[in-house]
């Protein structure tokens, strides 16, 4: 799938099959990642991978929104530092790091969906992070249950007009 192509096709995926991820497209996904920009290149990210099904049912809890988590096949566990004065910096470069994988998945058939993470201890005492980190979001990913991820040709989206204004408002 070309670039245009992944773009135009990654969904929020909330249903997944029980088939598992081939070990190769993962590591192109954590790569993509990995690779993402970051300001002044600090890459403060780490990513805690889970594909046991138990502390996916565990890691589910973690946020009212993310039951659907539980039905990954893996699920990318996005860590920052706890640290208030970079936070938004840390969170722009987590969110392009967040979309690079996404995109990467979509690229290779898997779908991708986001959820939020609110209990940090539980989300610590899953994953296993440092006293000094948090959780910032996971992305489940697996094998769309639903339909298969293809270009949307109309998107639920303002009109390109309403959103992009040239030159002035």
């Amino acid at each position: 799938m070309d670039a245009w192509d992944a773009i135009t096709s990654r969904r929020q995926v909330r249903s997944f099959t029980p088939d598992p991820i081939a070990g190769d497209s993962l590591e192109r996904i954590l790569e993509a990642g990995r690779r993402a920009p970051s300001a002044r290149n600090d890459q403060r990210w780490d990513f805690v991978v889970l594909s046991d099904q138990n502390k996916l049912e565990r890691l589910s809890k973690v946020w009212q929104g993310a039951a659907w988590v539980a039905g990954s096949a893996v699920t990318v566990a996005l860590v920052i530092p706890d640290d208030d004065e970079r936070a938004l910096i840390d969170r722009f470069d987590l969110g392009q790091a967040a979309m690079q994988m996404m995109i990467a998945a979509t690229g290779e058939g898997i779908a991708s969906g986001q959820a939020s993470c609110r209990d940090q201890a539980l989300a610590q005492d899953v994953l296993g992070f440092p006293d000094g980190k948090q959780c910032a979001l996971l992305i489940a990913l697996g094998h769309p249950a639903d339909r298969p991820l293809r270009p949307i040709r109309e998107p639920a989206r303002r009109d390109f007009d309403e959103v992009v204004h040239f030159g002035t408002w």
